[in-house]
């Protein structure tokens, strides 16, 4: 479902360092449990089209144009095809919390975007094995409502029935922290609020597998906080956790394997922090 076009803060545990940094302790428990795969990813293309901008026809040519085609505007410049994923392939497994690492433009957001079924492959396959989601699309707000309708509308969108939506409601705007705000319209919400709502939604039916693009997260300490737990728990009930984030530190925190993509392809896939060490040497990036 779609998004708003609302500027989201990036969601960040740097500062939470009260958070528990356990992660080689999950992975050492997920070694020793029974592995099957969540999501597989099979020799992944895609393509897409950029097309050339437009401008305003003036000059003598003006009304011979609107004669001709009755308009006033024409594209300009060549398209040009963007090869955004190149032959990714890897295999996730249930209970894993995967961090997806790369720089701007390497392809980390068309990758989680393929893998929910928002964009076509261009080659390849993906299979999911149970219910996906991916954080601020899957619980779409739509701005003229309340926010109590938006909560039933995305309880509905991810395949709850209206009771369960109800039963779980009042969770989901604690979760939220909004208050009374669930009375109001969307439009009356900051862009933070947004978010942490969409969160809330997202997460309601615990998502076999929950995607986490940093664009779409937001929130202050204590909602960073409650988020962690929140991935946790699905984590717990053997889901698959996706997180696109350029905190090292937010990777190596929430995640037990690091997928490095660059121009669209694996550059490395392992240990979180073997991964992270190897970005970091190579990017110069803390």
């Amino acid at each position: 479902m779609a998004a708003t076009d609302d500027a989201f803060e990036e969601i960040d545990f740097e500062d939470d360092d009260d958070l528990d940094d356990g992660a080689p302790e999950r992975a050492k428990q997920d070694a020793d449990a029974e592995r099957t795969p969540s999501v597989v990813v099979d020799d992944v293309h895609v393509r897409y089209r950029v097309f050339g901008g437009r401008k305003r026809v003036s000059g003598p040519e003006m009304g011979r144009i609107r004669a001709m085609f009755n308009r006033s505007r024409r594209h300009v410049g060549a398209v040009t095809e963007v090869h955004a994923v190149r032959g990714v392939s890897f295999v996730a497994h249930h209970g894993e919390s995967i961090g997806i690492i790369g720089r701007n433009g390497a392809g980390k957001s068309t990758l989680l975007r393929a893998i929910a079924g928002l964009m076509p492959t261009s080659s390849g396959a993906v299979y999911v094995a149970g219910t996906s989601s991916l954080l601020g699309v899957n619980a779409a707000l739509v701005s003229s409502l309340t926010g109590e309708r938006n909560v039933m509308i995305g309880g509905l969108a991810l395949g709850l029935t209206p009771a369960q939506v109800r039963e779980r409601f009042d969770d989901i705007v604690e979760f939220a922290g909004i208050g009374d705000f669930i009375d109001l319209p969307m439009k009356a919400y900051s862009s933070g609020m947004a978010a942490r709502l969409r969160f809330a939604i997202s997460t309601a039916a615990v998502p076999d597998v929950l995607m986490i693009d940093e664009a779409l997260a937001t929130g202050d300490a204590e909602f960073r906080e409650r988020s962690a737990k929140k991935i946790e728990e699905i984590r717990g009930h053997a889901g698959t956790v996706f997180l696109v984030s350029h905190s090292m530190r937010s990777i190596e925190r929430m995640c037990d394997r690091a997928i490095w993509i660059e121009q669209g392809q694996v550059v490395a896939d392992g240990p979180a922090r073997e991964i992270t060490a190897e970005y970091r040497k190579a990017t110069k990036k803390g």
